[in-house]
């Protein structure tokens, strides 16, 4: 095995360097969308931030507000028709469906798709036969979202950012939509676009795929993982907090396949030995606090998908979590591991 991985100084004397580890990225300065106000209540605002122990960028409550003026009576539904998604997830408290069930569900779980990481929140729910689904991606739990991504879960774990906020992700979805259609029956289209991009306009909300704040972003991605998205960790001034594994990509999917693929249990546990020596790298990683390097691990077995890696990536993932100060993260992996499934995503009671 090719040994890539560094090592690092101790980082015992280090006592409040870098504190905020999952902080790492500013907070986009305020703009019009931000001065701009919602009409969602204060009250429901606060309900669907506790739910979900997450903060919510004021896109999403803007784009509620859009979509309710396009179909007042199902705010949900009023894209299904032109583009083919519905609002889920955190919208189903917005609108207050998760008040007619007589139980509490693992929020955690709502529209959790398969390869969803903890990074990834649900909010717009597309084509069930592929699964595809779009939702905000964080690299912290304590800060806001910085990009929109969307999944084909029934085609794998890659995440494609569409965008900044969701008024750009749609826009990225009408456009691909009138494409399909090469140009027929797309006058529905055409006015949901003008009207989107005004909207987007008077809350100054960039339309880009990419933007500024993106492309700083992925200055400090450290390995872009299997889903393609990306991780962040802090790195302080003596480059301590991130090293590389010992395994390239293609080379720690060739051990993953002989793991999944193995004849019997027998040449399993012995395919399993290269991973386990990858595992031992990580402990001096973690003892050097180098957390990163376990936190890639652990989202690269995820992502491979299979249930031969449940039980390493419950204790790599909660680990690197907790080391990186991402609690809440760590509690989302631990609840899917326990329930990790393509099917039954939501969670609340049909109404």
């Amino acid at each position: 095995m090719a040994g890539r991985g560094k090592r690092k100084s101790k980082c015992a004397a280090r006592v409040n360097g870098d504190t905020k580890r999952g902080r790492n990225e500013e907070e986009p300065e305020a703009g019009p969308s931000q001065r701009a106000e919602s009409s969602v209540p204060e009250q429901v605002r606060n309900e669907v931030e506790d739910l979900y122990s997450l903060r919510m960028p004021r896109d999403f409550y803007h784009f509620w507000d859009f979509c309710r003026q396009r179909c007042p009576d199902n705010p949900q539904d009023a894209l299904q028709d032109s583009v083919g998604v519905r609002l889920v997830g955190p919208f189903d408290i917005v609108c207050g469906k998760h008040t007619h069930g007589t139980s509490r569900p693992n929020f955690h779980l709502h529209w959790r798709h398969y390869y969803d990481p903890p990074e990834f929140q649900t909010v717009l729910q597309g084509d069930t036969s592929t699964n595809l689904h779009l939702g905000y991606y964080r690299d912290s739990p304590d800060a806001l979202p910085v990009f929109v991504g969307e999944n084909e879960a029934s085609n794998g774990c890659t995440i494609t950012q569409m965008g900044e906020n969701l008024f750009a992700a749609v826009l990225l979805l009408i456009r691909r939509k009138k494409r399909e259609k090469g140009g027929r029956d797309s006058e529905a289209l055409e006015i949901l676009e003008v009207e989107l991009k005004k909207e987007a306009e008077h809350l100054g909300l960039p339309l880009e795929q990419k933007t500024k704040a993106m492309k700083q972003r992925e200055k400090k991605v450290v390995s872009k993982t299997f889903h393609g998205a990306g991780i962040v960790v802090p790195i302080d001034k003596n480059d301590v907090g991130y090293r590389e594994l010992p395994e390239s990509d293609a080379g720690l999917k060739r051990i993953c396949k002989a793991i999944v693929e193995a004849e019997d249990d027998e040449k399993r546990m012995k395919a399993f030995g290269p991973l386990q020596e990858i595992m031992t790298f990580v402990q001096f990683a973690n003892d050097e606090c180098d957390y990163g390097m376990g936190f890639e691990l652990g989202i690269d077995l995820f992502c491979y998908g299979s249930h031969y890696f449940s039980k390493v990536i419950g204790q790599l993932l909660p680990m690197a979590y907790t080391l990186l100060q991402r609690g809440v993260f760590a509690e989302i992996i631990k609840a899917h591991l326990a329930n990790r499934s393509h099917d039954n995503l939501d969670q609340l009671p049909a109404v």
